[in-house]
């Protein structure tokens, strides 16, 4: 399974369960909490009534006393109250008055009057001087049907002290507390459901984030095992961001080893050619010999160490380059103007070749974003390569021309093409084919430098065999 579904599918284990746990608690704990504070209440009224039916049922009328008349108009009084959503209309308590025998002598509903209500939890405990209520089902079929009872007791107080008399009742239904008991449950569940929605959301934007950075850092953890180069994309101070950092410095303290045994390694194979030559002709410039040979024997050891040096600096501006993870100069650069530039540096240099050089830049405004410097290199390393293997007499033509959202720079000759067992390896450090004319290889440096500045520009430069004859030479640049 992917990694960001089980962190999603744990976030959503954690809170899922918590939530569900949590609004069980609740839901459970909705029906009893009601039903307590109901018991509170009837607890405060039944104690009220009690202390003023203390005087009707001392003196034997509680039945048609003050206290019955008050109870019987309180039953006719409407009531029209809207409490939480839920419409009330009656009056929903029944009260009855037992004597201290436990026999009912009033009854609010006048159903129970002179029956033995002694055995009953509430009357039964009151008359002992206890807390008395209970809950008993009206139907003993339906649960739903329970009624709650509350008890208080009727004192009577004269000179030898305190004595109850009788027993005062409150009693309502539970059923009057079932609306509110599930309308508070709908909230829970409601308020619970939303609970989880929200967690949800914010547990998957967490973790479309995290994924997203552990995305970019796996791709650039395979481009660097590819071998190609590529930037940290994780800044700040977070975790992913210092992952990020150990992998590029792991990757820069490899690449400086390799690159270090690489270049000694190939340097070392390079500079023995001309280090051979100087050698040679030193060793023959201590003999005798004709002014005219010696002369010769001079210019071969300019011309080697020329190339030493020339070998040396190209290898410089070459490691240089390839050291860059990014730009550190981007500016809009026109290239129209820098080919017409080039062409017209390098102009003398064709002719001395015998080479026609056309430049096709046009007035067309094409600019790219990134280095004028490295650009201008680039460029005129595909033109000198291009005028190397031109032969006399032809002509090396450079386009610029517009592709989609790119711009590419053409430089295409006339010369003998590339020979197909050196078309995978033209962009290899140091590899240089014999020149047409019989001149000395070049560094083998140009071409790679090229490619690594259009890596570092987002670009490509390839180079292959015109079907009519030649080399072309492209470097394509995404457009600013």
């Amino acid at each position: 399974m992917h990694i960001g579904l089980r962190i999603f599918f744990g976030f959503f284990l954690i809170v899922g369960l918590a939530t569900v746990l949590t609004l069980r608690v609740f839901v459970q704990e909705v029906k009893p909490g009601v039903r307590q504070a109901m018991e509170d209440t009837l607890i405060d009224t039944a104690h009220v009534l009690a202390a003023l039916a203390a005087d009707d049922l001392k003196a034997g009328r509680i039945a048609d006393g003050a206290f019955a008349r008050h109870m019987a108009a309180l039953r006719e009084v409407p009531v029209n109250a809207e409490v939480s959503g839920l419409h009330k209309d009656s009056i929903g308590y029944r009260v009855y008055v037992t004597d201290a025998d436990g026999i009912v002598r009033f009854d609010s509903t006048g159903t129970d009057v002179g029956r033995d209500y002694s055995r009953w939890n509430d009357v039964y405990l009151t008359l002992r001087g206890k807390y008395g209520a209970r809950s008993t089902r009206a139907d003993p079929a339906d649960e739903a049907s329970t009624v709650m009872h509350v008890a208080a007791p009727v004192r009577d107080v004269d000179s030898n002290g305190e004595r109850i008399i009788g027993v005062l009742t409150v009693a309502k239904p539970n059923a009057a507390m079932a609306p509110f008991i599930a309308r508070s449950q709908r909230k829970i569940l409601l308020y619970g459901g939303l609970l989880i929605g929200t967690a949800c959301v914010i547990g998957l934007a967490c973790t479309l984030w995290l994924m997203h950075g552990l995305s970019r850092l796996r791709g650039y953890a395979r481009a660097v095992a590819a071998g190609e180069r590529a930037e940290m994309p994780l800044r700040g101070a977070g975790e992913l961001a210092e992952l990020g950092r150990a992998v590029q410095g792991m990757r820069e303290r490899l690449e400086d080893k390799q690159y270090v045994e690489h270049y000694i390694h190939t340097l070392t194979h390079e500079m023995k050619s001309p280090l051979a030559a100087i050698g040679g002709a030193a060793e023959l410039l201590q003999e005798e010999m004709p002014a005219a040979d010696r002369q010769r024997f001079v210019a071969n050891i300019r011309t080697q160490s020329g190339r030493l040096e020339t070998m040396i600096r190209k290898l410089l501006a070459l490691a240089e380059v390839e050291q860059r993870q990014r730009l550190e100069v981007r500016e809009p650069v026109a290239l129209a103007p820098l080919l017409a530039q080039l062409c017209a540096e390098l102009e003398p240099r064709a002719r001395q070749r015998g080479v026609a050089l056309q430049c096709e830049a046009g007035t067309e405004a094409g600019h790219v974003a990134g280095d004028p410097f490295l650009l201008r290199q680039a460029i005129a390393n595909l033109l000198d390569n291009a005028i190397d293997f031109a032969p006399p007499g032809t002509a090396v033509t450079v386009r610029l021309e517009r592709r989609g959202d790119a711009l590419a720079i053409a430089v295409a000759d006339q010369g003998p093409g590339i020979p197909d067992y050196a078309l995978p390896r033209v962009f290899e450090r140091f590899y240089s084919l014999p020149r047409p004319h019989g001149a000395d290889k070049s560094t083998g440096l140009g071409l790679c430098f090229a490619r690594e500045v259009a890596t570092l520009h987002h670009g490509d430069v390839t180079l292959a065999n015109r079907p009519g004859g030649g080399a072309l030479a492209e470097l394509v640049l995404p457009a600013a």
